[in-house]
């Protein structure tokens, strides 16, 4: 059975091209993201990677651009190096109201029995959450601390 996509959406105080900025500029992604940095041109067709910085640069997802209307859409495929197998899509929709900017991350198109999926999942709520304070005040989350989904059973981890 495949897996239903999943849909994020949060309000961000801060402007579609600061918002941008922080999904396509490895020195903002690498703040927010846990020490990890998404690499490209951001052409359509052009390949991305999201490296992890405090590893030797490790590849930890890879894909290719397949949409790109900057500081509007962007759409990847979203795969572990190497896995063709297990290959999905994530599109960021920006859009701006008043003072706030629309972020809408829909991750979806996976695979059958998809083990990307429970890892998105979890990590995308935590990631979107460091973005959003990272963008607001300045200072990021450490994703890392995180031992847990705020609504897991006590004792359960991520």
């Amino acid at each position: 059975m495949t897996k239903p996509d999943l849909i994020y959406t949060t309000y961000i105080k801060t402007t579609p091209e600061k918002l941008w900025a922080a999904i396509t500029n490895p020195e903002f992604t690498r703040q927010y993201w846990g020490g990890h940095a998404n690499i490209s041109d951001w052409k359509k067709g052009s390949a991305w990677q999201h490296e992890d910085m405090s590893d030797g640069k490790a590849v930890r997802v890879a894909g290719e651009v397949v949409e790109c209307v900057p500081p509007k859409r962007l759409a990847l495929t979203w795969a572990r190096p190497g896995d063709t197998a297990d290959v999905s899509r994530v599109t960021f929709e920006i859009e701006a109201f008043a003072d706030v900017v629309c972020l809408t991350v829909v991750h979806g198109s996976f695979a059958p029995g998809s083990e990307m999926a429970g890892q998105v999942a979890k990590g995308w709520p935590l990631v979107l959450s460091s973005l959003k304070t990272f963008l607001e005040t300045g200072v990021a989350i450490d994703i890392w601390t995180v031992k847990a989904p705020c609504n897991a059973p006590k004792g359960e981890a991520a």
